[in-house]
C-alpha cells in the first residue's frame, strides 16, 4: 500500500503537475500580457486600499493574510532547506521561476473565485473553485470532487503534519512533552475555528504580518553580517542553476525537480487553495480582478520574499553539506546557530509555532468554505467537523504515520488537478474579467464591475454580489 500511494504521489508531483502547473503558468502569462511583470507595481495601489470591508465580506488585506497564513508554513524554513539540500542552490532558482510564472495563474484562479463568490446563511461571502466550477462550468460534480480533496488534505492530514512540527520544535527547544504541546495548540486553535470566518480573518491580519516582519529582519541581519558574500551566493544559485557547477545532467534536472516542487508545494499558484481566501473578500476597486491583483502578490511574498529569506541563511552560513544527513528544519537552524548564536535554535522553534499555527486556522478555514459548499449551511456538520479537526492536531502532535502524509499529498495534487482544468476551461472569462479592468484604469476610472453589462455571465452569478442594484431586475 506505501509502494502505491507513494508512486501515485510521486507521478503527480514529479510528473503531472509540473506540467500543468508550469504549462497554465506559462498560458495565463501569455494570455494575460505578462501581468505580473506590466503591472507589478499596480499591486501595490491595490494593496493601499485592502482595508476596507462591508457586512458580507472581510477586507482585501484579511484575505491576503489568511492565504499568507495557510501558505507560510514550516514549508518556508524546512521545505527551503529540502530543495537545496536535494537540489543544491541552483533550486533557488527554480523556485523563483515557478513562482513568477504562477503569479498569473494566481491571478486567475483568484478571480474567478470572485466573480462567482456566493453568501452562506450568515451572510458572509463564499466562494472559491468548487463554487467558480459549478457556477462557471456547471459541474458541480467537479467542485464536489475538488471539495472532498481538498477537506482530506489541508482540514485533516496537513494540521495533523504543522501540529506535530509545533511539538517536536517545542520538545526540541524547550523540553516539552508532546502530547501536551497537542493539547495546547487544540484548545487555542479552538478557540479560533469556533469564532468563525470573521475570527480566523482578524487573527491571520495582526499575526502573519508580524510574524513575517521579523523572519525577514533575522534573515537581513544575517545578511548584514555576509554583506560581502552576497554576490557570491547569488553566483552560486545561477551557476547551479544551470548545472555549471556540478559534472552532469543529474545535478541540473535535481535542480530544476526540487526547486519546481518546493516552489509549487510553497505557493500554491494554481492548486485552489488559496483562492478561498480570495473570495471571502469585499475588494476595492470593486472588482473581481482587483483580488487577482491581491493574491498575485501573495505569492511574490510567499516565494520570492520568504522562501528567499531562509535560502540565504542557509547558503550564506556555509552549512550546507550535501550527504550529510542535515536537512529540513535542523538545517535551518543549525545555519542561524553559526551566525547568531545559540538563540537562534529558540527562535526558530518560535516562529515554527507562530507559522505552523496560523497554517493550521487558515487550512481549517478553506475545509469549511469547502464543507459548506457540500453541505449547504448544515450547521451540525460544522461543528462535527471542527471537532474531527482538532482531533487531528492532537493526533499530529504525537503521530508519525507516512503513508497518512503520502495520502494528503495524493489529495492536493488531485484538488491541483482538477482547478488547473476548471481554470483552464475558464480562461476567457479570466481574460475578459482582466481586460475589463484594464479598459477602465486605462481611461483613469476606478474599476467596477457591474454583472448587467456582461449578459453572457449574468447566469451563474448570484445576484445581488455583482449587480448594480440602480439596474438589477
Amino acid at each position: 500500500m506505501n509502494e502505491l500511494v507513494n508512486g501515485l504521489s510521486g507521478f503527480l508531483w514529479g510528473y503531472v503537475l509540473i506540467v500543468l502547473l508550469i504549462g497554465a503558468g506559462i498560458f495565463f502569462t501569455v494570455r494575460l500580457g505578462f501581468i505580473q511583470f506590466r503591472h507589478f507595481g499596480h499591486t501595490f495601489s491595490v494593496l493601499k486600499n485592502s482595508r476596507k470591508s462591508d457586512k458580507a465580506g472581510i477586507s482585501s488585506f484579511q484575505a491576503l493574510s489568511t492565504s499568507l497564513a495557510a501558505r507560510v508554513g514550516v514549508g518556508n524554513m524546512g521545505g527551503v532547506a529540502v530543495a537545496i539540500y536535494l537540489g543544491g542552490p541552483g533550486a533557488v532558482f527554480w523556485m523563483w521561476v515557478i513562482a513568477i510564472i504562477g503569479m498569473a495563474t494566481s491571478f486567475a484562479e483568484s478571480s474567478l473565485a470572485q466573480l462567482y463568490k456566493v453568501t452562506d446563511d450568515d451572510g458572509n461571502y463564499r466562494g472559491g473553485p468548487a463554487y467558480y466550477m459549478e457556477k462557471g462550468l456547471n459541474k458541480r460534480w467537479m467542485g464536489v470532487l475538488f471539495s472532498v480533496f481538498l477537506i482530506i488534505a489541508f482540514g485533516l492530514v496537513f494540521n495533523a503534519v504543522q501540529a506535530g512540527a509545533i511539538a517536536q520544535s517545542m520538545e526540541t527547544a524547550f523540553g516539552f512533552e508532546k502530547t501536551y504541546v497537542g493539547y495546547a495548540i487544540a484548545m487555542l486553535s479552538a478557540l479560533i475555528i469556533f469564532g468563525g470566518l470573521r475570527t480566523i480573518a482578524k487573527f491571520a491580519e495582526l499575526v502573519v504580518p508580524t510574524m513575517a516582519v521579523v523572519y525577514l529582519a533575522i534573515a537581513l541581519i544575517v545578511v548584514a553580517m555576509n554583506l560581502s558574500e552576497l554576490p557570491a551566493m547569488f553566483a552560486m544559485i545561477f551557476q547551479s542553476a544551470f548545472g555549471l557547477q556540478e559534472a552532469g545532467a543529474g545535478a541540473l534536472g535535481a535542480a530544476i525537480m526540487n526547486g519546481v516542487k518546493r516552489g509549487m508545494f510553497s505557493n500554491e499558484a494554481g492548486m485552489g487553495s488559496a483562492a478561498n481566501a480570495a473570495a471571502t473578500a469585499t475588494p476595492y476597486p470593486p472588482h473581481p480582478a482587483s483580488q487577482g491583483y491581491v493574491q498575485m502578490l501573495g505569492v511574490f511574498i510567499d516565494t520570492i520574499i520568504i522562501c528567499t529569506a531562509t535560502a540565504a541563511i542557509i547558503l550564506l552560513s556555509g552549512q550546507l553539506e550535501p550527504g550529510s544527513g542535515v536537512t529540513s528544519i535542523q538545517l535551518t537552524q543549525v545555519a542561524l546557530v553559526s551566525q547568531v548564536g545559540d538563540w537562534g535554535a529558540i527562535f526558530i522553534a518560535i516562529a515554527i509555532f507562530f507559522f505552523a499555527f496560523t497554517s493550521i486556522v487558515a487550512n481549517y478555514s478553506y475545509a469549511e468554505t469547502n464543507l459548506i459548499f457540500l453541505e449547504h449551511n448544515h450547521k451540525a456538520g460544522l461543528t462535527v467537523f471542527r471537532i474531527c479537526v482538532l482531533a487531528m492536531v492532537l493526533w499530529g502532535a504525537t503521530a508519525d504515520v507516512p503513508l497518512v502524509w503520502a495520502l494528503a499529498d495524493v489529495s492536493m495534487g488531485l484538488m491541483g488537478v482538477i482547478n488547473i482544468i476548471a481554470i483552464l476551461l475558464l480562461s476567457g472569462v479570466v481574460i475578459k474579467l482582466a481586460r475589463d479592468y484594464n479598459r477602465q484604469l486605462d481611461s483613469g476610472q476606478v474599476p467596477s464591475f457591474d454583472a448587467n453589462e456582461h449578459p453572457e455571465l449574468k447566469s451563474g452569478l448570484e445576484t445581488g454580489i455583482w449587480f448594480d442594484k440602480k439596474n438589477n431586475n
